[in-house]
């Protein structure tokens, strides 16, 4: 057992434990819930496989409106789930933390960073170990407060990539904790297809020597995130494909997704003066004039520039495009070692799109292929609204375009719905509930922990709306909202604080602030924001003061 396993089963002297809107008792509710309306359980415990993309659009999948080839996904979706209204962090490491603990990364002190997990905290893997299985990682870890996948995050088997700069031959990554050698650059190495082949041994591995017992597999690409790296023969799929430019991409997909019935609202107004989250204008300057660091009207730009931006679109599509090939292998393997019909599957993305625009790692050639090794490329802000598609703003901001995810849910064996719809209001806190339910445990949190925020999918996957909660919270870098049933309340740093108040059922798109036609929701809401940022706060063993100014500044 590790340090961190012994210590989560003694809860820390003198624990105060917060009254929640959503208590325990409501988790174990739904549970009952979904004894009543989803398929019976299989006699085994069902496989759980949760993918994770990295800075993928809500729009970037072609069962979401995107017109990148994604058929594996597609496949999912149109014999699974889609959901319409599931949500991140905004950000990388936050909703890595959120997604294998269960918990709001403020509740464990990871957003903002402030060291290891309370020592209550169990991942996924740990709380799924004395149901029978085997845990798997492969890809991106980057959980802050547990940063061992083995030994901190309780996998049995792990292939973490900590080189977050290179795709094709990163220099820092391990195995099952321990480091390995930098990649050649001559071996042919990419990340997603590397990322799959370990999941694939790990699979093949537990088929040959742990036939009886269930697994849990996360794997977490690095892609799309920048740097913009793809193997050419890939991009060259998507070549000319984006030449007419993002406003044009903007209203295609905005199209399809209406077609598909996922949204109902129009596209939210570019925001021409809005730039990436940090500023660094010496990186703009080594990246070249072609370089735009604003979603300008496409028709505004040079030649030069339309035709630099489409090939870092290019580039970004056939990222997602080789993700999704690489996740058919792993499907394909489910289906030859007869895992395939009883394998939950949820696949999710970390954030929005980015809109930053950045040099690290080996620097950037301005003379290089876009998307080859030595280029250093990032989605920026014009084509990262157009990933968002229709919502407004990006990675980083809670906006609907920040932590709008979608959210494919498959498994033949527990869900009898094909192709539908959930229009049911969640997060990816709910993935470690859900997870617990379908292997048949209770729903209930570690020793001396607080009762879970989130709350168990099932009953969604029997039918749409069955799955309600008070609200939903974030916290990133000063941004903040708070979701209560249609109604959003979200401020950003940027625009100083000022809360500003969205029906989401009218506009999703975020355009008509209601904030001063209904000042007490706005007072309503703000208090439950504060309230459970306080009560967060404590949970995360952080001393709250007694008295606190109002959240937001007032409006004039």
């Amino acid at each position: 057992m590790s340090k961190m396993d012994a210590d989560a089963l003694t809860p820390p002297a003198g624990r105060i434990h917060t009254q929640r809107t959503i208590p325990f008792l409501a988790a174990l509710a739904a549970l009952a819930a979904a004894c009543c309306h989803a398929q019976a359980p299989s006699a085994r415990p069902p496989n759980v496989l949760v993918i994770l993309a990295d800075d993928l659009g809500f729009s970037d999948i072609g069962c979401y409106g995107s017109e990148i080839a994604t058929p594996h996904l597609d496949s999912l979706a149109g014999n699974g789930l889609r959901f319409t209204q599931c949500y991140n962090t905004a950000r990388c490491w936050p909703t890595r933390c959120a997604l294998v603990t269960g918990y709001y990364p403020q509740q464990l002190h990871q957003d903002p960073r402030k060291g290891r997990f309370p020592a209550w905290t169990r991942t996924l893997a740990h709380l799924l170990k004395p149901l029978g299985y085997r845990a798997y990682h492969s890809g991106k870890w980057h959980v802050t407060g547990a940063p061992r996948p083995v030994a901190d995050g309780g996998f049995d088997r792990s292939y973490d990539l900590e080189d977050h700069d290179r795709n094709f031959y990163p220099k820092r990554h391990l195995e099952d904790d321990r480091p390995l050698p930098p990649v050649d650059p001559q071996s042919g190495y990419y990340s997603s297809t590397a990322f799959a082949d370990h999941a694939i041994r790990c699979l093949k591995e537990h088929a040959a020597t742990h036939p009886d017992r269930p697994f849990f597999s996360l794997l977490a690409f690095t892609v799309p995130h920048f740097p913009l790296h793809a193997p050419a023969e890939d991009i060259a799929r998507y070549r000319t494909r984006y030449r007419q430019g993002w406003d044009a991409l903007r209203a295609e997909r905005l199209q399809r997704m209406q077609a598909l019935g996922l949204v109902r609202c129009g596209l939210s107004a570019p925001e021409r003066d809005l730039g990436p989250p940090y500023d660094f204008p010496d990186h703009l300057t080594r990246l070249g004039p072609n370089e735009v660091n604003r979603p300008l009207p496409w028709e505004s730009l040079t030649p030069e520039q339309r035709a630099f931006q489409a090939d870092k679109m290019a580039v970004h599509a056939a990222m997602v495009d080789r993700m999704d090939r690489e996740i058919g292998r792993v499907l394909a393997q489910l289906r030859a070692m007869g895992a395939f019909e009883n394998t939950l599957i949820l696949f999710a993305s970390d954030n929005g799109a980015s809109a930053e625009i950045m040099v690290r790692g080996d620097g950037h050639d301005p003379q290089a292929a876009p998307g080859s090794a030595a280029s250093y490329l990032c989605l920026g802000p014009g084509w990262s609204n157009a990933a968002n598609t229709p919502f407004r703003r990006h990675k980083t901001w809670v906006h609907e375009g920040g932590i709008a995810t979608p959210l494919v849910v498959h498994w033949p064996a527990g869900i009898a719905a094909r192709g539908e719809w959930r229009r049911d209001l969640c997060h990816l806190i709910d993935i470690v509930p859900t997870a617990l339910a379908a292997a048949g445990a209770p729903v209930a949190p570690p020793p001396g922990a607080p009762p879970f925020p989130g709350l168990s999918l099932l009953p969604a996957f029997a039918h749409d709306g069955a799955v309600t909660r008070e609200a939903l919270y974030f916290s990133h870098e000063g941004n903040r909202a708070l979701r209560m049933g249609d109604f959003k309340l979200v401020s950003a740093k940027r625009d100083g604080d000022a809360w500003s108040l969205y029906d989401l059922a009218r506009d999703r798109g975020e355009q008509q602030d209601l904030a001063m036609q209904q000042p007490e929701r706005v007072r309503a809401m703000a208090m439950r924001w504060q309230a459970l940022d306080d009560a967060f706060a404590r949970d995360a063993g952080e001393v709250v003061p007694l008295k606190k100014p109002p959240p937001g500044k007032k409006r004039e």
